[in-house]
């Protein structure tokens, strides 16, 4: 068995039984939630990179909009949904902070790689290797920080680490706008040992680079001491109850998923095809229109996180039981109008301050995550959030740039039309969410009840 210094674990190490062991000094604990989060940045940067290359892309491998969103959504989703699961089971036996490394290593090589695919099927494949690399991350970060921090602490450390969504998603586009403005300045770069190629193919090396260093950064992390565990809370016997529960709260769980894919289904959307939107409709450099989308998604979705839980945990505190619910539905009340009448507007400037007001307002929801754990036993939360992210990640990234690509493809049939598919899957998809989080309440405030 390892230490806690470094090699692999054959087992968990439990701090159960006998004195618990110290936690790590704050300041170091602290380092590590920065480390995770660059990481997270990275994973962003390297993971929506392609939807600021939409055009060259379409115009290199001859494809449609359709093909695009693919690569963007269903070749990278189903392998980082699909083996997130699996990959959780591992990082619960073997030593999380190697499996992190193992991930960034192989999720940057394989963005590198997007760069010299010679057709779309290569292409395909190298998103899919960039979602199995990034469904290494989160499921051994969040029990990573679950060691090093107690739980009067812990949930600050997790809220800095889910800064990394919004925060991850505006630097990628802030980033990669300046990235694909330098390289695209010259449609042809030569690279040494290769010679010429396509200007948009670098960028995929440039974006894959800084992986090394988070590499090396993570080196100086130490995987912590497992704390806590039950060997007798593992094995078969807990499978049958494990079942039973979601059975018993399936109208609870079934409102939380629901209302939380159909969300994922408009928010992954129109991340991925605003700043095609902004080129499209007014003829907007899409670097440009990138850049000021990613300051609003990183100043405003952080400040939506800050603002729906200090809201939600407000209302609990006043005994409101399906607060976190009511705030998942705000959030849609609120943020939904202007993301649709930014989709309408008649110049770029009031599209991005429609925009400007979505955000904040959408970015709320987020206090989902924290209604599972309220309404789950401890036995069940990892396997129960577990299943959470695989629906929701599977509908919301998998399918959310798709279904947008395939209104514009086959309903309208025209590139310029992008506009009137975004507001169409906002129009529908929004209040349907609202709708099925409300018939949730009675049920998420039973099942809260027994659970406390």
């Amino acid at each position: 068995m390892g230490t806690a210094n470094g090699g692999s674990q054959a087992g968990p190490v439990s701090g159960t039984d006998g004195e618990a062991p110290g936690w790590p000094r704050p300041l170091y604990g602290w380092y590590v939630v920065g480390v995770l989060l660059l990481a997270y940045t990275l994973s962003f940067v390297d993971r929506m990179i392609l939807s600021l290359l939409v055009a060259p892309i379409r115009a290199a491998l001859d494809i449609s909009d359709t093909a695009v969103s693919l690569l963007i959504g269903l070749a990278f989703a189903l392998f980082y949904t699909l083996l997130g699961l699996p990959i959780a089971w591992i990082a619960d036996r073997w030593n999380r902070r190697n499996l992190i490394v193992v991930g960034v290593a192989l999720w940057s090589a394989m963005t590198a790689s997007c760069g010299f695919a010679g057709s779309y099927a290569a292409l395909f494949a190298a998103r899919m290797g960039v979602g199995v690399g990034e469904a290494a991350l989160s499921p051994a970060a969040y029990s990573m920080l679950s060691d090093i921090f107690p739980r009067d602490r812990l949930a600050r450390a997790m809220a800095v680490y889910s800064i990394g969504v919004p925060l991850g998603s505006g630097v990628a586009m802030v980033l990669g706008a300046f990235v694909v403005q330098s390289v695209l300045a010259a449609p042809m770069v030569d690279l040494p040992l290769i010679g010429p190629v396509a200007a948009w193919r670098t960028i995929f090396l440039w974006v894959a680079a800084p992986g090394l260093l988070v590499c090396l950064l993570l080196l100086t992390v130490r995987e912590p001491l497992r704390r806590g565990l039950r060997q007798a809370d593992t094995g078969n016997r807990a499978a049958p109850g494990f079942i039973a529960h979601l059975k018993q709260q399936r109208a609870a769980l079934g409102a939380l998923f629901a209302g939380m894919s159909l969300i994922g289904l408009v928010m992954y959307g129109v991340i991925a095809w605003v700043p095609t939107f902004f080129a499209r409709t007014y003829g907007m450099d899409v670097s440009q229109a990138g850049l000021w989308f990613g300051i609003i998604m990183a100043i405003g979705g952080a400040a939506g996180l800050v603002m729906g839980g200090t809201l939600a945990d407000r209302t609990f505190a006043r005994g409101v039981a399906d607060a976190h619910l009511r705030v998942m539905r705000l959030s849609i009340l609120l943020g939904g109008p202007p993301l649709l009448a930014a989709t309408l507007m008649p110049d770029a400037l009031l599209a991005f301050a429609m925009l400007a007001c979505a955000f904040p307002m959408l970015t709320m929801h987020g206090v989902g995550t924290v209604a599972l754990q309220l309404i789950t036993p401890n036995a069940y939360r990892a396997r129960v959030t577990a299943l959470y992210f695989f629906v929701v990640n599977l509908t919301g990234l998998g399918f959310g740039p798709m279904l947008i690509a395939l209104l514009t493809d086959h309903l309208f049939g025209d590139d310029a039309a992008l506009r009137y598919s975004i507001a169409l899957v906002t129009g529908v998809a929004l209040p349907l969410a609202a709708i099925l989080l409300t018939a949730g309440f009675a049920a998420f405030a039973r099942d809260l009840g027994k659970n406390g």
